[in-house]
Formats: structure tokens, sequence, C-alpha cells
């Protein structure tokens, strides 16, 4: 048994996104999995300033909002996911809000126990080179932190609330949940 953390990015209720999290997290639950999400995108996660604070021994971050709620799950966690919808071409601010915030971690020189990782995400375009910048970013964390990558699903044409239901994402999302055991 894991214990996974899903990052979901998306500030829209019962969107894509949402929808793919859930099937993932079906998935994962179903293969015997402890699985926590949070939705990034409806939470209050300051960006990172870079005030070096967390740098200074025994210091915590500055700012005193939801990330704090985020730190205990993701030392717990064996494996983080990202899912996302795209937007421009990466993360969108509210996600990467707390992925930056995870230099928390290094400077405070606590390690994660995070040894694998997933990315998810659903973009408007049919074009699958659109994604190029998220896998690229995506892959850039992974090999930093030294995370397994244990998949990338990426899926074009998804724009309006509902859209993945018209696709194999959702069971495809699910399928990707059951393999992790």
């Amino acid at each position: 048994m894991k214990s996974i953390l899903v990052l979901t990015g998306s500030p829209r209720k019962d969107g894509n996104t949402i929808l793919l999290a859930n099937a993932f997290v079906e998935g994962a639950r179903t293969s015997g999995n402890e699985v926590t999400l949070f939705e990034a995108g409806k939470m209050k996660v300051n960006d990172c300033d870079s005030c070096l604070t967390c740098s200074k021994e025994g210091a915590d971050c500055t700012f005193d909002d939801d990330f704090t709620k985020l730190i205990p799950v993701l030392e717990k966690a064996d494996m983080i996911v990202f899912c996302t919808p795209l937007y421009y071409f990466t993360f969108p601010s509210q996600l990467k809000s707390v992925i930056d915030r995870l230099c928390f971690f290094a400077y405070e020189h606590r390690s994660l126990k995070i040894k694998e990782s997933i990315l998810i995400s659903c973009g408007c375009l049919d074009d699958m080179e659109i994604f190029a910048g998220i896998v690229k970013t995506y892959e850039l964390m992974a090999k930093y932190t030294g995370w397994q990558d244990k998949g990338i699903l990426t899926l074009p044409k998804i724009s309006e609330i509902g859209d993945i239901r018209k696709t194999d994402g959702l069971e495809r999302a699910k399928n990707l949940g059951l393999s992790i055991t």
C-alpha cells in the first residue's frame, strides 16, 4: 500500500480536472492505496517570494496559509500526482504556487519520502504539442527530486465542463490509478 498525494490545479467547480482526479483516486483506492486529494486551485497558497526564511535552521515558512495543511501530507506521501488543466502550456498558477513552495523541504533539509510521480493533464487544443512545456517541466521536477515517473497522461480537446466524459480519459485515469500497487 502506498500513500498517494493527488494535487489538482483547477479552480473550476466540477470541471474536467477534478473528474480525472476522482477517477484516478477511485482506481488507486481500489488497488489498496491511501489517497489524499488536495485541490490547490481552491486553496489559499501564497506564491514563494524567495525571502529564504525557510532556509534558516528551525524556521518555518513566512506564510501561514493552506500550504501548512499540506506539509504533513507531503511528509507522509510515497507518491505525488499532478492532475491539472493546461494553462498556457504549463501548470496553472494555483498549482505552481504549491510546486514552488516545495523548496521549503530543500531549505529545511527535511527530506520527503516521495519516490514516484505521475502527471495527468488536459488541454483545449487538438495538438499534442501543446503539452510539451508542462511535460518537460514535470520531467525536470522528477529528475531533480529523484522521483520515478510512473506515467504521463495528456488529453487534448478538453475545454468545456464535461468534455472529458466524451473521451476515454476517465477510464485511462482510473486504470492508471489501478496500476499503482
